[in-house]
C-alpha cells in the first residue's frame, strides 16, 4: 500500500507514467467510466476547498466509484476533539483511498501512519500540496511540450504557499530548470526550501522584488495570493495583499509562449482582463487537476487500465 504524501513520494519515472496516464484519461475519458466501481473515495477536508475537494470527487465518480467525507472541521467528530489518528482509522473502515486536507503541518504524515488505506495529502498548512503539483507539471508539460530547460517564475506568497513549495521540490528533478523568486521581503521562500532544496541541489535561482522586471524572461509565470489565513494579524495581511496584480500592461512585457498558472482561488493578484490572454492557463490548470486525481486513484488503488 502506497500513500501520496509528498511530490517526492514518487521518483520522476513514476510521475511519467502517472501524467501519461492523466493524458490517455484526457483522450479517451468515457473509456475510465467503470474502472473504480465499488470503490469509494473518503474526503476529509478540515478547511475550506472548492477546487481541491470538488476535483477529487469528480475523479471518482468519473471513474465509477463513489464519496463519502466532510467539507470542513466543524462538520465532523474533530470538532468534539476526536483526534486525525482516530478519524482515520474510523474512515479505513468505511472507504478504499483517503484524500485529506488538514490546516497543521505533518496532519497527513500521522495519518497514514495509522490509515489501512491509501492517504494523499491534499494540503497541510504551508507545507505540501502534492497533487496540485502533479496538476502543475501537467499542465506546464501540456503548454511548454517539456518539464525541462524552463524558467520559472513564483510570484506572491512564497513563504506560506505550500503549491509553491511543492511545486519546487518536484521540478529540481529535472535538468535546466531555473527559478526566479517574485516576493516582497517579509514573504521570501523558506529557508529550509532555500538550502535544502535549491542550494542542495545546485539549482540556479534569483530572488527579487520586481515582477515588472523578471516577467520578460519567463517561461511559467506561477502567481499566488497572499493567504489571509496564514497570518497572524491582519495589519500585516493588508499591508502586504495587493503587493503584485498581473495586468495587460505587465503581460505585454512577457515573451509570446509564457503561460501564466495560478493554483486557485484568486483573489485580485490577476486582473480579470488577463482571462482573456491566450497565456491565461489556471482555468485549463483546474481541469487538468481532474485528469491527474484519476490517474492518481488508479495508481494507488492498483486499478488496471481499461481495455
Amino acid at each position: 500500500m502506497r500513500h501520496l504524501l509528498n511530490p517526492l513520494d514518487f521518483s520522476a519515472e513514476e510521475i511519467d507514467d502517472l501524467l501519461a496516464l492523466a493524458r490517455d484519461i484526457e483522450g479517451n475519458l468515457p473509456g475510465y467510466s467503470h474502472v473504480c466501481d465499488g470503490k469509494k473515495l473518503a474526503t476529509l477536508f478540515y478547511e475550506p476547498s472548492t477546487r481541491t475537494r470538488l476535483s477529487f470527487e469528480a475523479a471518482m465518480l468519473n471513474l465509477g466509484g463513489s464519496v463519502l467525507g466532510f467539507a470542513s472541521a466543524t462538520s465532523s467528530s474533530a470538532a468534539k476533539g476526536e483526534s486525525v489518528a482516530d478519524t482515520i482509522r474510523m474512515i479505513s473502515c468505511y472507504a478504499d483511498i483517503c484524500a485529506m486536507r488538514h490546516p497543521k503541518e505533518g496532519a497527513a504524515y500521522v495519518a497514514a501512519q495509522k490509515a489501512s488505506i491509501p492517504v494523499i495529502n491534499a494540503g497541510d498548512g504551508g507545507h505540501q500540496h502534492p497533487t496540485q503539483t502533479l496538476t502543475d507539471l501537467m499542465t506546464i508539460r501540456s503548454l511548454q511540450g517539456r518539464l525541462d530547460n524552463l524558467t520559472i517564475g513564483l510570484c506572491g506568497d512564497l513563504k506560506f504557499g505550500r503549491t509553491v513549495h511543492s511545486l519546487i521540490n518536484a521540478m529540481v528533478r529535472y535538468p535546466g530548470v531555473k527559478f526566479i523568486l517574485i516576493s516582497p521581503e517579509e514573504l521570501r521562500i523558506p529557508d529550509s526550501i532555500r538550502e535544502d532544496v535549491l542550494e542542495a541541489n545546485n539549482i540556479p535561482f534569483e530572488e527579487v522584488g520586481s515582477l515588472d522586471d523578471a516577467i520578460g524572461s519567463l517561461d511559467i509565470l506561477y502567481m499566488t495570493r497572499v493567504q489571509k489565513e496564514r497570518f497572524f494579524n491582519e495589519e500585516d495581511y493588508i499591508r502586504l495583499k495587493d503587493c503584485y496584480i498581473l495586468d495587460k500592461k505587465k503581460m505585454k512585457l512577457a515573451k509570446k509562449d509564457m503561460y501564466v498558472l495560478h493554483p486557485l482561488p484568486r483573489v485580485n493578484e490577476i486582473s480579470v482582463e488577463v482571462d482573456d490572454d491566450p497565456r491565461a492557463a489556471y482555468f485549463k490548470q483546474a481541469q487538468y487537476g481532474v485528469y491527474v486525481r484519476m490517474a492518481l486513484i488508479m495508481t494507488l488503488l492498483e486499478v488496471k487500465k481499461p481495455c
